[in-house]
């Protein structure tokens, strides 16, 4: 019996094997079931994991990770191999023997259900990796630019910069450059423009451009982080570190990049290695462009190259106006044209302003609303729509970066100054220390010093102009931009509130005395340009007014004008058409600055005397005065500065009186006087206290005068020679009362001073050596000097040249020598002129030669050479190429340069 085990056992396998088998295929229905289900709940989670993906991608600006990618793509597949498998079953089912339930081919039955089992725990794992996803998507790598959106398409007016700096990207010897200008003139445009640029794809020059908004106060953590994130380094390796942490990570990857930083709008210079900004080379061939309101920011940032962005040309100033305003409201009436161009014309070139006022204009369908707001543009620029908002808002951050008060109180002040007026920089200083801005300074030079300080401090921050240069212009002339004006004026009146508080009329007529009424709570009014005030009932009040200017007006003072004026420090009535001054001038206890210049004032009232405060007393251009009260001046003991420019005294003995009367005075140390005898010149010299203190000095008509003694040292700043028919030689007194000639040279620069010479009619003088000792003159005029053969006798002058270390003519900027015969030489041989820009000779047929040398046109500053053509042919050159270098510089006026 011993074989039938085997035989059991074998028997019982098969038994347990097909009894497996059938349980499979009798159990394949609820089988095929569940795999239906399971796939449905994994249709289901695949669309979950679609949705964040595409919402992560589509919103969020990331890439799907590659796992949630593979497991998507599995997915889909996975759902198109089981709708396969049951299809295949449903095929099998229905080839079951005839009346059973068995299936004809149990082979392949049992196969598909072994697969339908094995597909559903693939099934069943899938579920679970998709359940299990915390990252379905990482944020897309930056790309090596980010286009940054233009509001103005096509961008007016800054194609001349563009091209600049565009240029400058390429110049390997370039690696930072500072674009700046006023605010609202378009910095920020051009710098997104550049940006955008090198979104074409022809230019990759470089790995990666970062844009940084700096603004104001500089927060270095935040300019950090920019541009940490735009360097795409993850966060765990610099959130919440400190500094140096941050700098480190920055530095350690842009000094793999060649990259270019972007920073708009920076306040005050940036510590770049503090931020992680490697040092630029040529090696590496990065740039740093950056905008700024200030060029001082653009000397701080040390700038290799720094660009001015200017205001619009009216050309396209109107054509980015017509751009904003629309073309259906410029349409919608014949006469808006010609308005639209009258009010463009009020924003004076600056686009911002450009922009605002075109937008509140848009609306505006009649011609009578353009007339409207024309005048309100012109009268009460803050009334129009956006501009407070929009415009004053915005330029006012320029006035809230002044570093102290009284920087800002010089700068609301020049909002007195009427439109497109030009004002010499000495005159308005002098206003402003009248005024008490610099009273920190007592002596009034330092004061001086400190107003041109504050000038260039506003120019740099483009919230003062210099003026085109006019011709033989000594002094620099300033002047505020139109809309600048505006938004100081509204600074000045409270942003508006007090309406006011400054007064500024500018060739308005006749301003009614119920007009008058309303300034009862002014602090400054100015009159300009034929602007008079009826006659008064009754005197109008001004408790609070400190600053009362009338120039260039028809003034009639109205009784009782300077009755309420308690806290008065400046009157300026200057080229006013007044002949007199009430008396009641005198009871102006706090008056520390009057100016009379240029008016028809035939007497002064003595009650001046009273003026115990004043400081600045200026009477220039008096022609009509008959003389000064005795012991008038002498009795302004406060008085620093007294200015009698151009003035014709009756006699030499109210000279003598008046030069007495100054040298009284403990706190003189600014004159400006008008000397007409032997006697005055000398009584003037003889005082320490008045030499030391004339700084202008003009000696006119001195008859029976040959020779003219000049005192040094001498703080002497502008000399004026004129009709002295008889002068033949100055002389040079040194302060040990030596007399030296003027033709030999003393052993130091006794004019260190002298910055202007006017020379006229002085028909008998030699020659002008005495200049040598005056190294700093910038303006020379000779006109109608008969014998004068020679300006300055080289040889001679070069001991001094030597021991000062100066060349002669080292700071001269103008030139000109008009009605000299027998002028031979300005100068025996050829010496630099770095500072020159302007020469013109006229009526000099006798100077063949002029004392230039290559250096002249090295220096690029001289402008223009003047003069008529047959002098300019007749001229002799030791160097052709000088000749025509020079030429294209050259021009013929159509008459002779008058003083």
């Amino acid at each position: 019996m011993d074989f039938v085990s085997p035989v059991l056992d074998v028997a019982s396998r098969i038994c347990n094997c097909v009894g497996d088998r059938v349980d499979h295929l009798r159990r394949l229905p609820q089988i095929l079931k569940s795999l239906r289900t399971e796939t449905e709940k994994l249709n289901n989670v695949y669309k979950d994991v679609r949705e964040r993906v595409e919402r992560e991608e589509n919103l969020e600006k990331k890439k799907r990770t590659h796992v949630v990618g593979g497991w998507i793509q599995r997915a889909e597949a996975m759902e198109k191999e089981v709708n396969e498998l049951l299809d295949r079953c449903d095929e099998e089912n229905q080839k079951k023997c005839f009346r059973t339930c068995c299936p004809r081919n149990c082979r392949a039955s049992y196969k598909l259900a072994k697969m339908v089992r094995e597909k559903m725990d693939a099934v069943a794992e899938l579920q679970s990796e998709g359940r299990n996803f915390q990252e379905v998507a990482v944020p897309l790598p930056s790309p090596h630019v980010i286009e940054r959106p233009l509001e103005e398409k096509p961008v007016v007016g800054l194609d001349s910069p563009f091209r600049e700096v565009w240029r400058l990207l390429q110049d390997k010897q370039v690696g930072s450059i500072g674009i700046y200008g006023m605010g609202g003139v378009g910095k920020t445009t051009l710098l997104k423009k550049i940006n955008n640029k090198f979104l074409q794809s022809s230019i990759k020059a470089f790995d990666i451009m970062i844009w940084v908004v700096v603004s104001r106060p500089t927060n270095l953590e935040r300019v950090q982080e920019t541009i940490l994130d735009r360097l795409d380094i993850p966060d765990d390796r610099w959130k919440g570190r400190e500094e140096e942490r941050k700098a480190e990570e920055i530095r350690r990857v842009l000094k793999t990049k060649k990259f270019v930083l972007l920073l708009d709008d920076i306040w005050e210079p940036l510590d770049l290695l503090r931020v992680g900004i490697p040092p630029l080379s040529v090696g590496n061939q990065s740039k740093i462009v950056f905008t700024t309101r200030s060029a001082d920011v653009c000397g701080g940032m040390a700038a290799q190259k720094s660009i001015k962005v200017e205001c619009l040309e009216a050309k396209e100033a109107l054509s980015l106006f017509q751009a904003k305003v629309g073309e259906d409201t410029l349409n919608s009436h014949p006469d808006i044209p010609k308005l639209a161009e009258m009010v463009a014309k009020e924003c004076k070139g600056l686009p911002l302003a450009i922009i605002v006022i075109a937008r509140a204009m848009a609306s505006a369908k009649t011609p009578e609303e353009w007339e409207r707001n024309l005048q309100k543009l012109r009268l009460y620029p803050k009334d129009v729509a956006g501009t407070e908002n929009d415009l004053f808002s915005v330029l006012a951050f320029s006035y809230d970066s002044i570093p102290d008060e009284a920087t800002k109180s010089c700068f609301l002040y020049c909002s007195l100054l009427p439109e497109d007026y030009q004002i010499p920089s000495e005159h308005i200083i002098q206003l402003w220390i009248g005024e008490g801005f610099l009273d920190e300074y007592d002596d009034i030079q330092e004061a001086r010093n400190q107003g041109g300080k504050i000038i260039q401090m506003l120019k740099h921050v483009c919230l003062l102009e210099v003026s085109t240069k006019l011709l033989l212009q000594k002094s620099e002339y300033l002047k505020m931009h139109d809309v600048i004006r505006d938004m100081a004026l509204w600074l000045a009146c409270e942003k508006g509130k007090k309406k006011n508080k400054f007064v500024v009329k500018d060739g308005v007529g006749l301003i009614s005395a119920q007009e008058v009424q309303k300034w009862k709570d002014a602090q400054r009014i100015a009159l300009w340009n034929k602007t008079s005030i009826e006659e008064l009932r009754e005197p109008p009040r001004f408790p609070n007014t400190e600053t009362v200017i009338g120039r260039m007006t028809r003034f009639m003072f109205p009784s009782g004008f300077f009755t309420n004026m308690l806290v008065i420090r400046v009157l300026d009535f200057s080229n006013v058409e007044i002949r007199k001054l009430p008396s009641e001038i005198g009871n102006l206890a706090t008056l520390q600055y009057l100016n009379l210049s240029g008016t028809r004032i035939e007497y002064l009232p003595i009650e001046l005397k009273n003026l115990k405060k004043l400081r600045f007393f200026i009477l220039d251009d008096l022609f009509s005065l008959a003389s000064l009260p005795n012991q008038m001046v002498s009795s302004l003991s406060s008085l620093q500065l007294f200015s009698m420019k151009f003035f014709s005294s009756p006699s030499p003995v109210d000279e003598i009186m008046l030069l007495e009367e100054l040298e009284q005075l403990d706190h003189i140390n600014d004159i400006s006087i008008r000397l007409t005898s032997i006697q005055s010149i000398q009584r003037l010299f003889e005082s320490h206290k008045l030499r030391r203190s004339t700084t202008f000095l003009q000696l006119a008509g001195c008859k029976g005068v040959n020779q003219v003694q000049l005192l040094s040292p001498s703080c002497i700043k502008e000399l004026i020679l004129v009709m002295c028919d008889e002068l033949e030689e100055v002389k040079i007194i040194h302060f040990e009362k030596q007399v030296v000639p003027s033709k030999f040279p003393i052993p130091q620069c006794c004019f260190n001073h002298l910055l202007s010479v006017l020379i006229i009619g002085c028909k008998k003088l030699l020659n002008l050596n005495w200049l040598i000792h005056a190294p700093k003159l910038q303006y020379l005029y000779i006109k109608r000097s008969k014998i004068i053969a020679k300006v300055i006798e080289d040889a001679r002058s070069e001991g001094l040249e030597i021991e000062s270390g100066l060349s002669v003519f080292s700071r001269l900027i103008y030139l000109v020598l008009l009605n000299l015969p027998n002028l031979e030489s300005i100068y025996g041989h050829a010496v630099p002129f770095p500072s020159l820009r302007w020469i013109s000779v006229w009526g000099c047929p006798r100077l063949k030669k002029l004392p230039f040398d290559s250096s002249i046109c090295r220096s690029k500053k001289l402008e223009n050479i003047n003069g008529q053509q047959e002098w300019w042919d007749g001229l002799e050159w030791n160097d052709q190429t000088l000749m025509h270098n020079l030429t294209p510089i050259f021009s013929t006026p159509k008459k002779a340069i008058k003083c």
